[in-house]
């Protein structure tokens, strides 16, 4: 078969070339850099959307907002416009339910199957191959196209129709923001208590207050890098989306909007394109405290363990 992939950004490109390995793939993404990346493994150029979905069997979508994946599924020269009847549709995209569900029912009257496939595991694990992937749409076309998803992920787990899989994935994304910003005030408040912050956090790691966002938010804090693995703007989005949802369901997420609050307030502080973890910087320039300094290098802090 031939696959077409459309967005080769951060996440998107090294999907793609997962894919590239056993497939025929055809690709567009109106990065030139990013196109050129994909061809160098192997990938066919297109001149757009529209092209590359005249050319697929199955068909790729990774991009940044909503309003993007209804764009290109929808719009002039997209999706809808170039593909052929019993073409098979996966986004990838951490979108709306409510946008996917609109857009898949505009594509189905195309002849078109839509499945939402949000991923999990930032682009070192779309690097790796070894990414959550989370599938809302049809059983029998989800089977059937299992091992094009298996190329680029660990976990693929098919949670129910089509939207599904953006409920689980902003479920995810606001527990895990939410863990990184409780890790962030309790930080502060050991900070602001005195305590030496090394052994605070080794006492941390073989405790309960432990997780993966612990210790992702921690690294980081100490470090003071806070380079993106994932943009705070994008962050921000998915949380802006959970809260939607939450409010469309008439869900409570009290949680949820003190993090958008506390993420709003890193963005004002010029933090959009940096990592989701720099929420630390709003406690920071709050408190006039600097964690990793605070905090010292490891070398520092072995040395004071044994002095003591």
């Amino acid at each position: 078969m031939t696959v077409g992939f459309v967005g080769l950004g951060r996440m998107g490109g090294h999907m793609c070339r997962h894919l590239i390995a056993g497939h025929d793939v055809v690709v567009f993404d109106v990065s030139a850099d990013a196109v050129r990346t994909c061809v160098e493994a192997g990938a066919t150029s297109v001149a757009s959307v529209a092209d590359v979905a005249r050319a697929a069997d199955v068909l790729f979508t990774s991009l940044p907002m909503p309003a993007d994946v209804e764009t290109v599924a929808l719009g002039p020269g997209g999706i809808r416009a170039g593909a052929r009847p019993g073409t098979v549709y996966f986004d990838l995209s951490t979108s709306s339910p409510a946008v996917s569900r609109r857009v898949g029912a505009a594509l189905e009257d195309a002849g078109i199957t839509m499945l939402d496939a949000p991923v999990s595991g930032g682009p070192s694990g779309a690097e790796a191959g070894t990414l959550g992937v989370m599938v809302g749409g049809p059983r029998d076309a989800f089977d059937a196209h299992l091992p094009l998803l298996e190329t680029f992920a660990g976990t693929v787990v098919h949670v129910g129709d089509l939207g599904s899989g953006l409920v689980a994935k902003l479920v995810n994304n606001l527990i895990a923001l939410a863990s990184v910003a409780a890790a962030c005030e309790g930080l502060m408040l050991g900070a602001a208590a005195g305590i030496d912050l090394r052994r605070l956090d080794a006492a941390i790691r073989a405790s309960t207050g432990d997780s993966l966002a612990y210790r992702f938010l921690a690294d980081r804090a100490f470090s003071g890098d806070y380079t993106p693995a994932f943009t705070m703007d994008l962050a921000y989005k998915d949380i802006h989306l959970a809260l939607e949802l939450a409010d469309e369901l008439g869900v409570p997420a009290p949680i949820g909007g003190d993090v958008h609050d506390l993420m709003r307030m890193a963005k004002g502080l010029g933090l959009g394109d940096a990592d989701p973890t720099a929420v630390m910087r709003v406690y920071e320039t709050t408190l006039q405290r600097s964690i990793s300094e605070l905090a010292g290098s490891p070398d520092e802090a072995a040395e004071q363990a044994a002095a003591s």
